[in-house]
């Protein structure tokens, strides 16, 4: 691979390229996914530590 093409690729991806991404990768699904899981080990958490 030469230097030029990589400089290419990398402006490409610099640039946020839409087709590059997976369509399946929402980025509200995906944080709100991360969320979920976030506040559920959270009450997880909170309900085995009652020794107040």
């Amino acid at each position: 691979m030469s230097l030029s093409s990589t400089s290419a690729n990398l402006v490409t991806l610099a640039e946020g390229d839409k087709t590059l991404n997976h369509p399946s990768l929402e980025p509200i699904l995906t944080g709100g996914g991360a969320l979920i899981a976030l506040l559920l080990l959270l009450w997880i958490t909170v309900s085995f530590n009652r020794d107040r």
